[in-house]
């Protein structure tokens, strides 16, 4: 491939594999301005390549620095504009921010004239041999717990004396990590399932779906492409195919998959390991999953009852850390460097974080809890329950759920814009159960009007809960934003009376 080549052929694409191949000239399409389309721009342009990001929001500061870095920028609102200026480019390539559906036009239109479409993972594979030191990777997803579980496969990966970082859709971009000068010896990525859909070929050291459930139905267009994107995540896996025993439908992906010959399926569960497996056994965290002896006995990692005291006990934390500790020692971090980095491990914010305990009453943020898999989590801990639910529902289905807890629910507070659902749901399996709507729309009042209300009902013994089951940006920047003007809220209402609230007449 050689500079004075105007348009270059789908194969002189696809084979640019390494970061020190001729990148210069290729003209790139990035869809997106995210922190993700921002990294991946960044990089093409060092690369030397024509980069022209397409995207249907402005960001001042984004917008500067792409004219520093010699890359351009174009803000259009509609599809068919977008498009417009798509197809003037006349790209070689086409990098899609995550956020953007299989089936948008802009990739639809890029398929048809057989440019390649790739996401910032797949790139992100191609050049990660910029160091000498060319990193592992651990891949992480599931429906929830991939944050949790890869900062706390990252957490053992450093106390086991590696030079290793949390990456992906956990927040730093691939591509960030991968030109950092001094290199990593495994990067832990997680992984949405929009990333998985576009995932290219790459070969994880190592990798895990952590379990599954109905989320992001509407983004992929059914449970099957759903599923079919997760499952992307054991391919071609070099040592250990890491699954959940009590989830069968990640079992079944590690049975499907195309791995490199040698791979071992290991589980982890909340139930007495078999052979390969993670477990628990007598309250205690036991590894048979990478133990020379472990056809006869088993290595012995953390107690509940210390997980407990740290407030790390529920199950489904229990769960991450099993998954965790199977991915770190498969890269041969020890029992005791799991230990020691448990011990100082501490969850996200917003995570069944108590935010208050005040007049025998409980005060949770569980924002973190945008499906309803993730919500039964938490709905599982408590007896006595306020729920307050609501927001974006994204093609799930919410009765299960409420059938299964409606029994635990003093009241339900229902929030959001896409509430219909929720209401109807619970009308069928929650008759007799209290519920009060919030019509409350201002992103500022709407947890102050949540939290009187929960102070007028909640009596001694309850937990006020915040698990939405549903995404929060119908009515809030992020579930980070939702869940710290719920905690905020409720520290400033101490000593208010509860009042306000509309109840639903259906009830």
């Amino acid at each position: 491939m050689t500079n004075s080549v105007i348009k270059w052929s789908k194969d002189d694409v696809l084979a640019l594999k390494s970061w020190h191949d001729n990148w210069r000239g290729l003209k790139v399409a990035v869809l997106g301005l995210g922190v993700t389309g921002f990294s991946v721009a960044d990089t093409l342009a060092e690369l030397g390549a024509k980069v022209l990001v397409i995207a249907g929001s402005k960001d001042d500061n984004s917008e500067r620095l792409l004219e520093v870095i010699g890359a351009k920028f174009v803000q259009k609102d509609s599809d068919e504009e977008q498009l417009y200026e798509l197809k003037t480019f006349n790209p070689d390539l086409v990098i899609v921010s995550p956020g953007y559906r299989p089936k948008h036009p802009l990739t639809e239109w890029a398929i048809g004239q057989d440019i390649p479409v790739w996401g910032d993972i797949e790139l992100g594979w191609r050049l990660r041999d910029k160091t000498s030191k060319v990193a592992h990777w651990v891949c992480v997803t599931g429906t929830n717990g991939k944050t949790t579980t890869s900062q706390l496969t990252a957490h053992m990966l450093l106390a086991g004396g590696l030079r290793a970082a949390p990456v992906g859709n956990i927040g730093v971009p691939i591509l960030d990590a991968l030109r950092d000068p001094q290199g990593f010896d495994v990067l832990v990525v997680e992984l949405s399932s929009f990333q998985l859909a576009r995932l290219g070929e790459i070969s994880p050291y190592a990798s895990v779906c952590i379990n599954i459930a109905d989320d992001h139905l509407d983004w992929h267009g059914g449970r099957d492409e759903y599923i079919k994107a997760k499952a992307k995540i054991y391919n071609n896996t070099q040592v250990a195919c890491v699954y959940n025993r009590q989830d069968p439908i990640t079992e079944q992906m590690v049975v499907d998959a195309d791995v490199v010959e040698g791979a071992r399926a290991v589980s982890f569960g909340l139930d007495t390991p078999p052979v390969s497996g993670f477990g628990l056994v007598e309250g205690l965290l036991i590894d048979r999953g990478f133990h020379e002896e472990r056809t006869k006995s088993a290595l012995e990692l953390y107690s509940m009852s210390e997980l407990k005291k740290q407030n790390m006990g529920s199950p489904h934390l229990v769960q991450d850390i099993l998954a965790a500790a199977a991915l770190a020692r498969s890269l041969g971090v020890s029992p005791e460097e799991i230990t020691s980095a448990i011990k100082q491990f501490k969850p996200d914010d917003h995570r069944m974080q108590l935010v208050l305990h005040d007049n025998e009453i409980q005060w949770i943020d569980d924002s973190k809890a945008t499906n309803a898999h993730a919500a039964e989590a938490s709905l599982k801990s408590y007896s006595n329950i306020v729920w307050v639910a609501g927001g974006l529902f994204k093609g799930q289905n919410i009765d299960d759920l409420i059938k299964k807890y409606q029994n635990k629910f003093r009241a339900v507070i229902v929030i959001g814009k896409d509430r219909d659902e929720l209401l109807q749901a619970l009308s069928r399996h929650a008759k007799n159960v209290p519920v009060f709507e919030i019509d409350e729309e201002h992103t500022e009042t709407v947890m102050k009007s949540v939290v009187k209300k929960a102070k007028a009902i909640a009596q001694k013994g309850d937990a006020v809960l915040l698990s939405p089951a549903a995404s929060s940006l119908d009515q809030f920047d992020s579930y980070e934003d939702r869940g710290r003007r719920f905690a905020e809220a409720v520290k400033n209402s101490k000593g208010d009376d509860g009042v306000g609230g509309r109840q639903n007449t259906a009830t």
